[in-house]
């Protein structure tokens, strides 16, 4: 029979804690999310290098962080390099593993954009006296990004759930980290994951309903 006994103040006692850990789950994928960023536009631009040694980079980079369970670059970032004498912490192989898989995403999306923007874009500017990179950078990048934003809002969540595997490492100073510890001392396990289940959603429907506004706000025409 059903006699479970709910006892929502234990878990509700701890919200101040929890919330420490999504302020942290937060940092985390901030910063997973500025640095892909960053590094999907390089990636992006090495897939249109006619070097064939770095569309090799970018493509092989998409494909593996594509093609690979999350939770499988976490674990190289944290015990895969450490084979090789390289160590990190937990918070840094977390970081590490999310900015990997969203660069590759994100490469992927910056392709998907550029191909919706025409080649005469870049040429216009190219007869204007533009080199090929200052085209990119002020013609073509600022529509690909525009294109891009919702899909980067996507990522995003993606990144703030992609957080919770941080505690296959070790990683316990974020949310689902502080929660599994204080599950591990008072034995309230529906309760305490229920309150951060709702805190991880509350999250991430912030995040679209900013980006929405924002979206509304910047691309108007």
């Amino acid at each position: 029979m059903f006699n479970y006994t709910f006892q929502w103040k234990q878990a509700l006692a701890r919200l101040p804690q929890m919330l420490d850990g999504a302020v942290v789950t937060m940092q985390v994928a901030l910063l997973s999310m500025a640095i892909g960023i960053a590094l999907a536009v390089v990636l992006t631009l090495f897939r249109l290098s006619r070097s064939r040694i770095l569309s090799g980079i970018a493509t092989s980079w998409v494909e593996i962080a594509r093609n690979t369970p999350a939770l499988f670059q976490i674990y190289m970032a944290h015990f895969g390099v450490a084979s090789f004498g390289i160590h990190f912490s937990p918070w840094t192989s977390l970081l590490l593993g999310i900015t990997f898989n969203n660069a590759g995403y994100l490469a992927e999306n910056f392709r998907g954009a550029l191909k919706a923007i025409p080649d005469t874009q870049a040429r216009a500017g190219r007869s204007l006296g533009l080199s090929e990179l200052q085209a990119f950078r002020f013609i073509v990048m600022p529509q690909m990004l525009r294109i891009s934003f919702l899909p980067m809002t996507n990522q995003m969540v993606w990144a703030i759930l992609m957080t919770s595997l941080g505690v296959t490492v070790g990683m316990n100073t974020d949310l689902y980290g502080v929660t599994q510890d204080l599950n591990a001392l008072t034995f309230r396990t529906f309760e305490l994951f229920a309150v951060a289940a709702v805190i991880f959603y509350l999250i991430t429907k912030i995040i679209q309903l900013g980006a929405r506004l924002l979206a509304r706000r910047m691309f108007r025409y």
